[in-house]
């Protein structure tokens, strides 16, 4: 079964809207970025546009794929707390917009849950 899954593109941006459309509640919510748990997304797809940094992608493709065992890790192994509700993007999003970051914004990534 195919996946959605969130890059690294989220990271210290954390847009919630696609949260909101979710159908299973299948978001988890770091401290600086957002996941998805592969297990319980139903490939449905309505979350990848609502993302406005374009950081939801499916993992049929080859990009989407090397995704996939980071949303497991942190859906499921680091105590992340699901998140239902759409909310306010961090503080300084528009800084980290991805396209700032041509190799990645996994220096900023922070194992930590969020306050879900």
């Amino acid at each position: 079964m195919s996946t959605y899954i969130v890059d690294d593109g989220c990271i210290n941006c954390k847009h919630k809207d696609c949260v909101e459309v979710c159908p299973v509640d299948c978001f988890y919510e770091g401290i600086n970025t957002l996941v998805i748990n592969p297990d319980e997304c139903i490939d449905c797809g309505v979350c990848e546009p609502e993302c406005p940094v374009e950081a939801i992608h499916s993992d049929t493709t080859e990009h989407g794929a090397k995704w996939v065992d980071f949303n497991w890790k942190y859906a499921n192994e680091h105590g992340w707390p699901v998140i239902t509700e759409n909310g306010d993007p961090m503080p300084e999003h528009e800084k980290f917009d991805p396209k700032n970051y041509p190799n990645g914004k996994m220096e900023f990534f922070k194992e930590e849950p969020g306050d879900s």
